[in-house]
């Protein structure tokens, strides 16, 4: 054999030994826990997810899927095994989490670009005691939907103003025998009736907490909203399956044509007008929830939500880009038939609002209103004591100002 031949099987052998020493290609895998209801579906999200490992192909995302009444528990539940990198969280645990130390400050990691761009009341979402704990991903809040022929063979020439004129409205089409019971509300013992009572106590000029931290929804406002929701019960212009009603229950019955008004979040809109989804298709109207004469002029409960980091992510850099991809507003505009963008140019973009400018219209009133539920470390267990008093006032078992008073001794605060 020459020396220059083996010279050249040196060469390769030497190359061949420098490629075994390379480290493999490293992949890293970060657990996300998102909600099985409402706004995105299952689907979207894990269509949004494989986009995002198809551009960031160094990282996997371990989706899992849980209901929103199983959300709170399983993130705090996780986090002595570390199970969860990002998690979608609702806007009233940042004070919870916090406290507690689940999510991550990440005030520092959002650019002034983020900082100007989002809408000013979904920043609201995420923010506790001036930190920044996640990016608000669903912005949202509760619009009246309402059915446009009902009311039109009701002689009804426009949609309801007010609490008023909503009941009104309601009074008249049960008395001509359109429908039996025209009102559909989420009103099951669960924090879906809390969003309902909040929409109210912000029409009625209500608080749910004083100065100091302590319950003020027993009195005034806050009275005078759980007042309103036993009327219409007693009027019979509410359906009583109400108290057992989720958003999903108020969808179906909406869609049926067995509502002539549903209290519902916007993901309600564009499948509501969906003929696939709907009998009701050619008929949906929304405009924002009602205000009181003299107090308000329209109602809005802020039940925006969050993606967040945990404290005991293994990966919180990639948690980031994940969390910020997501949130994006390609993202965001791409999927704005199901949940508005958080970014404020977003409104302007004719993709956006092209075939849900009745849904626009009514966000651009409703979305700055957002009324917060209360903001409390406590809260769990407020909104349990708030879920019981509720439902014992609506179904006639308590008067409304002792079941108000009960959830207070209830509370914990």
């Amino acid at each position: 054999m020459s020396s220059l031949l083996r010279g050249s099987l040196g060469l390769v052998a030497a190359l061949a030994g420098v490629a075994t020493a390379v480290p493999a290609y490293a992949e890293t895998t970060i657990n996300a826990l998102f909600m099985a209801q409402a706004a995105y579906s299952e689907q979207d999200v894990r269509s949004m997810a494989a986009d995002f490992e198809k551009a960031n192909p160094d990282i996997k995302v371990n989706l899992e899927f849980v209901p929103y009444e199983g959300l709170h528990d399983k993130t705090v539940l996780a986090q002595g095994s570390g199970g969860y990198d990002v998690v979608l969280f609702d806007v009233i645990w940042p004070a919870e989490y916090a406290t507690n130390k689940v999510l991550l400050d990440v005030t520092d990691k959002v650019t002034p670009e983020m900082d100007k761009g989002v809408l000013p009341g979904a920043w609201t979402t995420v923010t506790y005691d001036g930190k920044r704990y996640g990016m608000p991903w669903i912005l949202d809040t509760k619009y009246l939907f309402y059915n446009k022929a009902m009311l039109a063979k009701a002689g009804i020439d426009h949609p309801p103003t007010t609490w008023d004129e909503l009941a009104a409205d309601a009074k008249l089409i049960k008395d001509k025998g359109i429908l039996a019971t025209p009102i559909a509300w989420s009103w099951a013992q669960a924090e879906a009736v809390i969003c309902d009572y909040a929409t109210l106590v912000d029409a009625y000029g209500g608080k749910f907490l004083d100065a100091a931290g302590k319950p003020a929804f027993q009195t005034d406002g806050g009275l005078k909203a759980l007042q309103y929701m036993v009327q219409t019960v007693k009027d019979g212009i509410t359906n009583p399956n109400s108290k057992e009603f989720l958003e999903e229950d108020v969808r179906h019955v909406f869609e049926n044509g067995e509502a002539a008004f549903a209290l519902n979040w916007t993901y309600m809109y564009n499948l509501a007008k969906d003929p696939k989804e709907s009998k009701v298709s050619g008929d949906v109207g929304v405009v924002p929830a009602p205000g009181v004469t003299g107090t308000s002029t329209a109602s809005a409960v802020n039940g925006s939500m969050g993606l967040g980091i945990t404290t005991t992510s293994k990966h919180p850099d990639e948690a980031w880009k994940f969390i910020t991809y997501m949130t994006s507003q390609p993202v965001q505009n791409a999927y704005a038939k199901l949940s508005l963008p958080i970014w404020a140019s977003s409104y302007d973009d004719p993709a956006v609002t092209k075939g849900q400018e009745e849904l626009v219209a009514a966000a651009k009133v409703a979305l700055p209103l957002m009324f917060p539920r209360p903001t409390t470390p406590k809260y769990q267990e407020l909104s349990t004591a708030l879920q019981v008093g509720i439902q014992q006032a609506v179904l006639g078992t308590s008067s409304p100002e002792d079941a108000l008073q009960s959830a207070v001794d209830n509370s914990g605060l």
